[in-house]
């Protein structure tokens, strides 16, 4: 999105793109108490970080948990820290409910899975395309959806013919609608992306139009009568919040420690590679997360990846 000017976060051109990223501290500024040369972290910040050295706040940096690879460091913090806070900030995920999951087999897709686990008895609907039906399924994920061939709703309801408790919602446009319309009774959408907006490697004005043409909108009154809640996310405008993300991190890192979080890595690119990585993304054909790295990896990383 950012390379197609629709993320309001990057910066104008030129631009060095990068959320995330995870490497070992070269240096301390003056005064940093809490990091030392030698430490291992994972690093958040607006933009910037596809390089082999940045310069952040140490704020903005969290210790690696032991035992944790950098490819997996670097495929955490965003996705994660998305997925923790829709679930259970906004979400309340509590037993016995159920969740609907739009791109399930992407990063977020796949945080929101393993998050959902660590709740008892959670049933999960995802939508992905068919080739990613069976890592799904092995995944947890108890009724995967084709939206390709099928009414994603439509084959909720018969399942849950009331609807479901959780919708999380990167899609917007009409998806947004329907997705508030899937919801049980006192169910919640959060909305955190629209990822309709892209259709090909090239900006679609068409599907702008579009999407902003059957954006979701309703009023508080609306609201009141269908006793349902709708939330709005965005990682990407919490840069100021070192202490509600920080909180987050924590409690990530000990899921990841206890061993019920763990990081899929779709596929690892050098840095010069990485229109293919995009590539890889746009076209919908990774499962999980596309790292890059400074490097091309070697052999013996490439075995512990698979």
């Amino acid at each position: 999105m950012a390379r197609q000017g629709l993320y309001d976060r990057l910066p104008p051109p030129p631009v060095c793109p990068g959320m995330e990223c995870a490497g070992t501290v070269r240096a301390v500024g003056d005064g940093v108490s809490d990091r030392q040369v030698g430490d291992k972290v994972m690093v958040l910040a607006r933009s910037g970080l596809w390089q082999e050295v940045v310069n952040v706040p140490a704020s903005q940096t969290f210790l690696m948990p032991e035992g944790m690879s950098f490819e997996e460091a670097a495929a955490l913090l965003v996705n994660y820290i998305t997925a923790y806070m829709i679930l259970f900030d906004f979400g309340n995920l509590r037993p016995n409910q159920s969740v609907l999951i739009h791109m399930a087999a992407g990063g977020v897709g796949t945080a929101a899975i393993q998050l959902c686990k660590t709740v008892e008895n959670v049933t999960i609907f995802g939508t992905a395309s068919a080739s990613k039906h069976e890592a799904l399924k092995e995944s947890g994920v108890a009724h995967p959806i084709d939206y390709r061939t099928m009414d994603y709703a439509e084959e909720v309801r018969k399942i849950s013919p009331k609807g479901v408790d959780i919708v999380l919602d990167p899609l917007g446009g009409s998806d947004t609608s329907k997705a508030f319309n899937l919801l049980k009774p006192m169910g919640k959408l959060i909305t955190y992306g629209v990822a309709n907006l892209l259709t090909g490697q090239k900006k679609n004005l068409m599907a702008m139009a579009k999407t902003w043409w059957n954006q979701f909108s309703i009023n508080a009154l609306q609201l009141l009568h269908h006793n349902k809640a709708v939330c709005g996310y965005h990682l990407g405008y919490m840069d100021e919040e070192f202490e509600l993300v920080g909180g987050v991190v924590a409690k990530l890192i000990s899921l990841y420690s206890q061993g019920k979080i763990k990081p899929k890595i779709d596929s690892v690119w050098p840095f010069d590679q990485v229109a293919d990585a995009m590539r890889q993304m746009q076209e919908k054909k990774n499962v999980g997360k596309v790292i890059l790295v400074p490097e091309a990896p070697k052999e013996e990383s490439k075995k512990e990846e698979n």
